[in-house]
């Protein structure tokens, strides 16, 4: 399957977001049934990550506290590094309980383990339903068609993946586009440069696992931006 996968468009990084922006307003709202929205955030931690670390840290973090003030989602942190380490955290609502441990995280060199983020996802969604997985890194040391494979399950289980690369690595993203597509979710490209933008992107993203279109319209009131675009291309 994806020994196929077609060359890396020309997409410009402006077109990337209204790509994402398109299909995360395409996701389906969780159901109203007084639970928590749950969402996986998963970090490649290897060694090509060590140079824009500490800013991508920065950003997720933010991320991490712009939930927690919304309330109404639950997230996890998993991570990867090193010769065949994979953490997660426990389920919780507190940001500062995801940003006390992943400040004490550093790259280590070793391959990609995205499989291993998958399948995590897969037994945790099995167990309670996770709204949504966002990955953030930037290559693919793995067997493509595996992880098309996986992604397609999540996909089935209508749990969408939202892959935000950093970087150019062709590779990666042919592989990264494919494994959005499948699971009914989103990729997205960023660098330095578009740092405002990928911490508007993934509030919008935890806004709408936590709460669907109201805690987006609240958003779009404070920050409009990429929040605003998104809130008007749900029906």
């Amino acid at each position: 399957m994806a020994k196929n996968i077609e060359k890396s468009d020309e997409k410009t990084g402006k077109d990337d977001v209204a790509e994402f922006l398109k299909k995360v307003a395409a996701t389906p709202v969780r159901a109203s049934n007084g639970k928590n929205g749950r969402l996986i955030f998963a970090i490649d931690a290897t060694a090509s990550r060590q140079p824009t670390w500490d800013k991508a840290s920065h950003l997720q973090h933010e991320m991490f506290e712009e939930a927690a003030s919304m309330g109404g989602l639950e997230l996890q942190v998993a991570f990867f590094r090193g010769f065949g380490e994979f953490k997660a955290t426990k389920w919780t609502t507190d940001s500062q309980a995801l940003i006390r441990p992943m400040s004490r995280v550093f790259c280590l060199g070793g391959h990609t383990q995205i499989e291993k983020v998958l399948k995590h996802a897969l037994r945790q969604t099995k167990k309670e339903r996770v709204n949504a997985l966002v990955y953030v890194g930037d290559c693919m040391e793995e067997d493509a068609d595996q992880l098309c494979h996986l992604a397609g399950q999540l996909g089935m289980l209508k749990v969408p993946i939202f892959l935000f690369q950093e970087g150019f690595d062709a590779i990666a993203e042919n592989c990264f586009r494919q494994m959005a597509r499948i699971s009914g979710g989103a990729y997205c490209r960023f660098d330095s440069a578009s740092a405002a933008t990928l911490r508007n992107l993934l509030r919008a993203v935890a806004a709408y696992a936590a709460g669907g279109r109201k805690a987006l319209s609240d958003l779009s009131k404070k920050s409009g931006g990429e929040a605003q675009l998104l809130l008007k291309q749900i029906k």
